[in-house]
């Protein structure tokens, strides 16, 4: 028998609060009609390019738009993370540019509240021209992406394992929104009051789940005790949508508890 949540965490938060669409190992639609009675929104993840089937036929598409429809529920997409818009080799990042064109127009229907891409590096940059090289190769990418259909505001760069300041500079140039991965930042060791303090105005979603040993997409309860007050004191002014990135029912379920008490608790203190 397949586990389900047992209660509505719907409108319990001034955020829209998700998951993912891998907590059960079946396909978009029916990870939906599990979540979607439970939740706000659902991340619908798109992560290979180059397996077809990574996306949603036009068919699903219409059938996760009439299960939005009846369940009062928005999606936000997250991006393939094999493609590269910032590669040194012109046929790769057009390649990443086609790929995303083609999921903007094929996911269009479904209206995401945000795209959420990685702006991969391939090494580390260690020298200043390396760099350089990499912002400027994907800048040319931004400006072949970016039109009348595929607005800047519509994508969201993650912060990955390296300064998101390093990409600043195209998200201003290009209008881009910001996703938070609360996880990347702990194992980063990055000042997470800070963070949102400078990044929180251009923030459409929020990745929310518990790292511990360098490992991520941990359940939430693996987060210490001081850290998760300081998130729950930040999402307190945040509007926009706090997806629990897991993969797994026992961790989202684990997840939400632990979520929904400290939330309790450090609002009532």
């Amino acid at each position: 028998m397949t586990s389900s949540l047992i209660k509505s965490y719907k409108n319990r938060f001034p955020f829209r609060i998700g998951t993912t669409s891998f907590i059960y190992p079946d396909n978009y639609t029916q990870n939906v009609k599990m979540l979607g009675p439970f939740l706000d929104e659902i991340e619908l993840l798109l992560f290979e390019s180059t397996c077809e089937s990574s996306l949603p036929s036009a068919k699903e598409v219409q059938e996760l738009k009439n299960l939005a429809d009846g369940l009062n529920l928005s999606y936000n997409i997250h991006l393939p993370i094999d493609i590269s818009l910032g590669d040194s080799d012109p046929s790769v990042r057009m390649h990443a540019v086609d790929t995303l064109k083609r999921i903007f127009e094929r996911t269009r229907p479904l209206s995401p509240t945000t795209n959420t891409l990685h702006l991969v590096q391939k090494e580390k940059m260690n020298q200043q021209n390396s760099l350089k090289k990499w912002q400027d190769s994907i800048c040319l990418s931004m400006e072949e992406l970016i039109g009348k259909d595929i607005h800047g505001r519509d994508i969201s760069v993650e912060n990955l394992f390296y300064p998101i300041d390093m990409v600043e500079t195209i998200i201003n140039e290009f209008h881009l929104s910001v996703c938070l991965d609360i996880g990347h930042l702990i194992i980063f060791e990055a000042d997470i009051e800070k963070t949102f303090d400078i990044w929180l105005g251009k923030t459409a979603i929020i990745h929310l789940h518990g790292a511990k040993n360098e490992q991520d997409h941990l359940s939430l309860d693996h987060m210490p005790p001081k850290q998760m007050k300081t998130i729950i004191n930040q999402l307190c002014r945040f509007s926009g949508t706090v997806s629990i990135e897991v993969f797994s029912f026992p961790e989202l379920d684990n997840s939400l508890d632990f979520f929904e008490n400290y939330w309790t608790k450090t609002n009532k203190d």
